[in-house]
């Protein structure tokens, strides 16, 4: 196996434009070469992450580049944080709400369809998912819809013993779907024995070529993330000026960064590998909360800021949907087109209600 030349040469030039933005004024021109970049530097991402995942196989794959980019995304929104003061207290509640959306809507969704319209049906391990399913519904109550009901502080706030509890128990819980997934069962989330492509039985490639696309792939997840934050700002002033819902910030930024996972589970399934799509989609909402949680309840300690993490009574009626519906899609083990539709609809809802609430 040998490197493709445009697989490490886009992170590098994607590296020094961020570099450039950073330094310079991002006028109209930087910032279209930005966003030109960033998504030739998702594909990359998405190249080194199959890479590595076939080097060390399954399930670890699609878990380098579930938590790489969540790692990378909580830097963004800590960064973020110290610099927005108190208007940046809805941030993460935003970033991890749109993160749920985006990957229990809009992945599973565009992955239903694309695999179903191509073979009809998928298959996957009904005990996996539901396992992942489980752990997202109690971490996502935990962390966003107590807060709208518990009564020690005021507002969708939690008291400082009680966001304790809420960033350990998300930890706790983040770290044992860890072990289940890579240690003690980790024949449930492998791909469905009778489902393999082409690309499964190549030979894996050597440990240095490895290493160098583990290396490439931070630098591509790095700069992906860098980009997306030279842009945020030029969208920020773009929004505020079009009167957009201050919430529309977060949904964009949890976009940008989940890129990658987006583009990688589609091509898992345009291969018929529907499992790798649903450990991607579901564990990259398991680490947004999972990571996300304890390092912004830290922050929000250190700075003196207020973290407000309740979800507003339409945000909670669309993520109880979700579940609901997430939860009818993975109980057979097999998907069909119709899931994924439902699934897109519930996210267009969710983009539509946040710009007109």
């Amino acid at each position: 196996m040998r490197m493709p030349l445009w697989s490490w040469l886009i992170p590098v030039a994607a590296s020094t434009l961020l570099v450039v933005g950073w330094l310079a004024p991002v006028r109209p021109v930087l910032a279209l070469l930005c966003a030109a970049a960033l998504i030739g530097t998702v594909i990359a991402a998405v190249h080194h992450a199959e890479v590595v995942a076939h080097r060390i196989g399954e399930p670890f794959g699609t878990l380098v580049l579930t938590v790489s980019i969540t790692i990378i995304e909580v830097a963004l929104i800590v960064t973020l944080m110290l610099g927005g003061g108190a208007d940046k207290a809805v941030l993460p509640r935003d970033t991890i709400f749109a993160a749920i959306m985006i990957t229990c809507n809009a992945v599973v969704g565009l992955c239903l369809v694309i695999g179903g319209l191509r073979y009809h049906e998928q298959s996957f391990h009904v005990l996996g998912s539901n396992a992942a399913l489980a752990v997202l519904i109690a971490l996502s109550t935990l962390s966003l819809v107590f807060p709208a009901f518990t009564t020690s502080s005021a507002g969708l706030t939690y008291s400082t013993a009680q966001l304790t509890f809420a960033a350990l128990a998300s930890l706790t819980l983040w770290a044992a779907f860890v072990f289940i997934q890579t240690v003690r069962h980790r024949d449930y989330f492998l791909p469905v024995d009778n489902v393999a492509d082409e690309d499964s039985h190549a030979p894996p490639p050597s440990a240095q070529l490895a290493w160098v696309s583990f290396a490439l792939l931070f630098v591509a997840l790095v700069s992906v993330v860098g980009l997306s934050k030279v842009i945020s700002h030029g969208l920020e002033a773009a929004l505020h000026a079009a009167g957009a819902p201050k919430t529309v910030l977060g949904i964009i930024i949890a976009m940008l960064v989940l890129l990658p996972e987006t583009w990688a589970a589609a091509r898992a399934a345009h291969a018929n590998r529907l499992q790798t799509s649903l450990n991607l989609a579901l564990g990259s909402a398991l680490s947004s909360i999972g990571l996300t949680i304890p390092v912004v309840a830290l922050t929000s300690a250190l700075i003196g800021l207020p973290l407000v993490l309740g979800l507003e009574p339409k945000e909670l009626v669309l993520l109880a949907l979700t579940f609901v519906v997430a939860s009818i899609t993975l109980v057979s083990g097999r998907t069909h087109v119709l899931l994924g539709a439902v699934h897109i609809v519930i996210f267009a809802a969710f983009l539509f209600l946040a710009f007109v609430p």
